[in-house]
This record gives structure tokens, sequence and C-alpha cells, in this order.
């Protein structure tokens, strides 16, 4: 394990226009990385990107965003596009985007289990496979919240928590097919952090829930964990 410098690096925040992703996107950018922010939310990108810091102990930081949707498949083509013509390089990405549902499997439409996973997995894979051939030129990283569900099943979350689960073992494989070139791979065990998303759930109503962690602290705490280099930062390390 090796501490990694976010000083001069350029790195992408998917779900920037959510509470968490601002706070990630601040956090990197108080480290001394430019930003790209990626969400579904223009207006709230474009706020964001204009409250970043323009200048950093290394020089100007470079900060964009693209607005766009997880479960559309060309999304990873426009972020390379974009990368190529501004910043010219792309040293990590942060996935703090995801949906969440409640329920028994039972009572959970089909549409909804198909969003979880398109959002939670099967969208961040193919942004990946676009993006990895730069992240292997930068030797930089990949950091994803999977979540305090992919290990410990909770009922009444059965689809939430698989797809979370897949995602987790995304992370695990793609560690060990990018060892030997030199991108880290962070799996994020998050666990319930007060940002609202539990409200805008697909469907159902969330079970009662323990007071969440501030999101402010929780990125600080991924920002950490990137710059620690560990491959998985588990639940008790956000306590």
């Amino acid at each position: 394990m090796s501490h990694r410098s976010l000083s001069g690096s350029h790195v992408v925040v998917l779900g920037a226009s959510g509470v968490l992703g601002g706070y990630l996107a601040r956090a990197l950018a108080g480290r001394g990385a430019g930003v790209t922010g990626v969400g579904r939310d223009g207006q709230r990108l474009g706020a964001l990107v204009d409250s970043l810091p323009t200048d950093g102990p290394d020089g100007p930081l470079r900060h964009g965003w693209i607005g766009g949707d997880l479960t559309d498949a060309g999304l990873g083509d426009r972020l390379v596009e974009h990368l190529r013509s501004g910043p010219g390089r792309l040293d990590g990405i942060v996935n703090a985007a995801g949906v969440v549902a409640f329920g028994s499997l039972v009572d959970t439409p089909d549409e909804v289990v198909e969003e979880l996973f398109l959002t939670n997995v099967v969208g961040p894979l193919w942004l990946l496979r676009r993006t990895l051939p730069l992240l292997v030129d930068s030797r930089g990283f990949v950091a994803q919240i999977s979540g305090v569900v992919a290990d410990r099943p909770t009922a009444g979350m059965a689809a939430y928590g698989a797809s979370k689960a897949a995602l987790a073992a995304a992370d695990r494989a793609l560690g060990l097919e990018l060892r030997r070139s030199g991108v880290a791979v962070v799996d994020l065990r998050v666990p319930h952090t007060e940002t609202g998303l539990v409200g805008r759930a697909l469907a159902g109503a969330a079970p009662r829930l323990p007071q969440g962690l501030d999101p402010a602290a929780v990125a600080e705490r991924i920002v950490a964990g990137i710059e620690e280099g560990t491959p998985v930062v588990p639940a008790e390390a956000f306590a």
C-alpha cells in the first residue's frame, strides 16, 4: 500500500449532482485535483463546478461537467471525448452515483429491479470499459461506493443489496485484472449517510433507520481511503 497524491490530478466524480458527490468534488478540489462532475442535474453540476477553487498547489485547476445518466451506454464515450479535448488526462474515477428501492422482492416491480442493476452495476461497467485505457495511461484509480449492504444482506432490500454486492464483486475482479497496469481499485463500504437518497427510492418505503453519517465527513474519509490505496474501506472505517 502506498500513498497517492491527488494534487495536480484530474478526477471524474459520478453522481456529482447529488449530496455526497458534491462533497466529494469539493474534497478532491481541496486536495489540489481538477474535477469533472457527471450527473443528471446540469443546473446543480454547473453551480458545483463554479464553486470549486480555480488554483491549486501545482497550478490552475481545470473543472468541468457532463450531464448524463449511467443507464446510457454512450455516456462513457462523451466523457472520454470531454477529457481528451479538455483536461487531456484522467487520473481517477469516483463513483458516488446510485439508486435505491425498498420492499420485498415479490412487491418490487420488474422495471425497478432492472433500473437498480442498470444504474448501480451495468452503467458503471459500461463507463469503465471506455475510460479504463485512460486510467491505465496515468496509472490512476477507480473508487466505487458499494455500501455496507454489499456484505450485510438486509430483508426488504434484496434487489438493491444484490446490485451493490454485484458492484463489489466487480471491484474485486477489476483489482485483480488491473494489478499489473498499476490502476488501483477501491471498494467503499459506506454505511447509511444523510444524503436524502432514502426519500427518493424507486419503490417502497425505507425501514426505520438510525441517524445517518454526515456526508461531508464521509466524503473526507473516502478521499483519505483513495490516498491510502486500500482495496476495501470497510463500514467500520467510517464510524
